[in-house]
């Protein structure tokens, strides 16, 4: 089966779908390129399905290469043979691949190697061969007895011919395969304590639950429970089951008079070789597969904290609470120009509480304040009752707050990127003009920050740190791509996510438009240094121009679909004033009128991209994030004393995890909805029911002020 085939069947797509994804991503396309702009090549694949395809890809050639480096050696020693090639060739994981180059490779210093040495291999074989004639085994092994080769008696002799057999029954690869099938089915995970400390890890001081069904986030806490020294970690499987397979495979049904010592090997190598080896192999697939489980969470939970609604046209008070070094504030204009920058303290005394009340009214009056944004970190509870208070103090106030993400500004402030934006303010004053843009556009500010620093996963510190950031990387991409970008007043940062721009380009455009003024049309891009006919290609549809010379390079029609968009209008009865004037409204009904087929045959495009440009001219300069509901906006502030059981609130989800949603409610502590709670039918995860951003209504179910805990519930609402 070839990689496109094998594809094909995983994927559950079409072969050509896969040939011809493959041959546009090895061409050098990119995925929102793709998905965008060849749909009819691909069928119409979308954007996940085409990096599940691009992934495994990655994963299938480096097997293929792997099965051909391994041939390779074993041809080199002259113990290749067809069988074996055959075996390698239909091997669909690495695991199995190395299963049957185990007896073939090099091996370092074992007792079996020490063993060969000495001259015992014979001796093994003639064990091995179980011969049902009557053998004198004391006398078959003094023959091996040698000073010089150290062995000093029959039964050292005999030890290391069955530590010859032993090591050869550990690199069975059927064996291997079949052990770690009923590891994986029999085994369960036990954990223990390792002292008296009490830790967050207490519900795993006396755990058990089976491999089979242990929830991947489980396994992440155990590892890192084990990993910082709080717990003991085992897995116990059916032992007996196990050795009683391996002994039916290498004794006859008939006792030989070696057979007795071919068992002893046997147990031996299960015990000493295979158990410990496929312990660590099903712990660090467990592990592989919780990883790729937080992952696939942690990419859900970006998308939606991307894909947030921005508040436009708002003069927004940003706030970055603090204690010791006070809170920091930023103010910035509908278009997030900095206006003012501050620091007041509002945990200290009730004299500086109220000069930082004046100044914030101060602000407010200035600059016609519309919102404050406080970030939700050390001392949020605080400045969100300050705030609320200096609000209620303000006759007929219009101004409302929002509590904000701040996860990773602090990370954008004392960046490189951060430094060069705000060179005129320190580290922590840039973090207060973040939380503040973060609401105006918060796609355009969190493209700034390393994902993993924005913290909506679980667990990411302790995940291959490659295989995070390429995954996370892919999101951004597309989510970045599927909003487009205002090619006059994007950042360097958001552009470089633009399909086919680097970072180097993207500074090439941004110094382009400062020294030659605002770009007029997409066509520009080829004057800018180093962006060639390819780049352009790629992203050329995914930037807009407002108010430019072509009203289409406010779409995301591609300019090489230009022609085809004119013949739409012409055969329609429309022409590009028409677009400017919003008047397509019917455009639609006329096209389908027309004949959509017959249409996309004279426009020269398949029907998928007829499909796209009617929507682009109906919705030119759509952004895709006006659909999300609004953020919830408040005036005042609770306390998880104010909370009662049955109290019905409309809060924001903040973040998604494997047993439940948090959800901000307006008090300082978001609430946890678990899993159970999230609907009245069963869920088999919360990313079925919710998403960040998503505005919810839910109920309380407990309030404890100690715990500083809150439990929610979302059945029956």
């Amino acid at each position: 089966m070839t990689v496109n085939e094998q594809l094909s069947a995983e994927l559950d797509l079409k072969l050509w779908q896969v040939e011809h994804a493959v041959e546009l991503l090895d061409a050098g396309n990119t995925v929102p390129f793709i998905a965008r702009y060849r749909k009819e090549a691909t069928g119409e694949l979308n954007d996940e399905k085409l990096r599940e395809l691009e992934e495994r890809l990655a994963y299938l050639r480096s097997m293929e290469e792997r099965k051909a480096d391994v041939k390779r050696i074993i041809e080199e020693q002259g113990n290749l043979t067809e069988e074996l090639a055959a075996a390698i060739d239909a091997c669909t994981k690495l695991t199995e691949i190395e299963d049957i180059y185990r007896p073939f490779r090099p091996k370092r210093k074992t007792r079996a190697t020490v063993a060969k040495a000495k001259g015992l291999e014979p001796l093994a074989e003639l064990l091995y061969a179980q011969n049902p004639d009557t053998i004198d085994i004391d006398a078959a092994a003094a023959e091996y007895i040698s000073e010089e080769k150290e062995v000093a008696s029959a039964e050292e002799a005999l030890a290391g011919a069955m530590d010859i057999i032993a090591e050869n029954v550990s690199d069975n690869a059927d064996h291997r395969k079949r052990i770690r099938e009923l590891t994986y089915n029999t085994g369960v995970i036990n954990t223990a304590a390792t002292g008296e400390e009490d830790s967050v890890y207490r519900m795993y001081y006396d755990f058990s639950e089976a491999c089979k069904r242990i929830a991947p986030h489980r396994i992440l806490a155990i590892d890192r429970g084990e990993k910082e020294g709080f717990l003991s970690v085992s897995l116990e499987c059916d032992t007996d089951r196990i050795i009683n397979y391996l002994l039916k495979k290498e004794t006859p049904k008939h006792p030989a008079p070696t057979t007795p010592y071919v068992e002893q090997a046997v147990r031996d190598s299960y015990s000493r070789l295979i158990q410990p080896s496929v312990e660590r192999e099903i712990r660090n697939e467990l592990t592989e597969q919780a990883q790729e489980q937080a992952i696939t969470v942690f990419k859900f939970n970006l998308k939606n904290l991307l894909m947030q609604p921005p508040i436009h046209g708002k003069v927004v008070i940003g706030l970055d609470p603090g204690y010791r070094t006070g809170c920091k504030v930023g103010v910035v204009d509908e278009t997030g120009k900095v206006l003012d920058t501050g620091v007041i303290f509002v945990t200290h005394s009730e004299a500086q509480k109220a000069s930082a009340a004046a100044y914030i009214k101060e602000l407010i009056k200035k600059y016609d304040v519309d919102l404050i944004s406080i970030g939700n970190g050390t001392a949020s509870k605080e400045t969100e009752m300050f705030a609320a208070e200096v609000l209620r103090s303000i006759p007929d106030c219009k101004v409302k707050y929002i509590i904000t993400n701040e996860a990773g500004a602090s990370v954008y402030s004392a960046s490189k990127l951060g430094a060069e934006e705000f060179p005129d303010f320190d580290v922590t004053k840039r973090s207060a003009i973040s939380i503040a843009r973060r609401v105006q556009d918060p796609l355009a500010e969190l493209v700034k920050i390393e994902p993993k620093a924005i913290g909506v996963g679980q667990y990411q510190h302790d995940m291959n740190q490659k295989r995070l950031g390429e995954a996370l990387g892919g999101v951004v991409e597309d989510v970045v791509n599927s909003v487009g970008a205002d090619l006059n007043t994007a950042s360097a940062p958001l552009l470089s996510h633009i399909s086919g721009i680097s970072s180097a380009v993207a500074r090439n455009i941004v110094t382009y438009r400062e020294e030659e003024g605002a770009f007029t049309s997409r066509a520009q891009l080829k004057k800018v240094p180093k962006l060639g006919p390819k780049a352009f290609e790629q992203c050329a549809g995914f930037l807009r121009i407002k108010d430019g010379k072509n009203v289409l390079d406010n779409t995301s029609v591609h300019p090489e679909s230009y022609g085809a968009a004119a013949v739409i209008l012409e055969k329609c009865g429309y022409t590009a004033e028409d677009i400017n004037k919003n008047n397509l409204g019917d455009l639609s009904a006329k096209v389908k009128a027309y004949g959509a087929e017959k249409l996309s045959n004279e426009a020269e495009i398949g029907l998928p991209t007829l499909r796209d440009i009617v929507d682009e001219l109906m919705k030119p300069g759509r952004d895709p994030r006006d659909d999300v509901e609004q953020p919830v906006l408040r005036t005042d502030v609770m306390s998880i004393e104010d909370l009662k059981e049955g109290m019905i609130l409309t809060g924001t989800v903040r973040n998604v995890i494997d047993f439940g949603a948090f959800v901000d409610i307006g008090v300082h502590q978001d609430g946890l909805v678990h899993i159970s709670q999230l609907s009245d039918k069963f869920v088999k995860h919360p990313m079925e029911v919710v998403s960040i951003g998503d505005i919810v209504k839910v109920k309380v179910l407990e309030a404890d002020p100690k715990k500083n805990r809150i439990s929610l519930s979302m059945k029956g609402l």
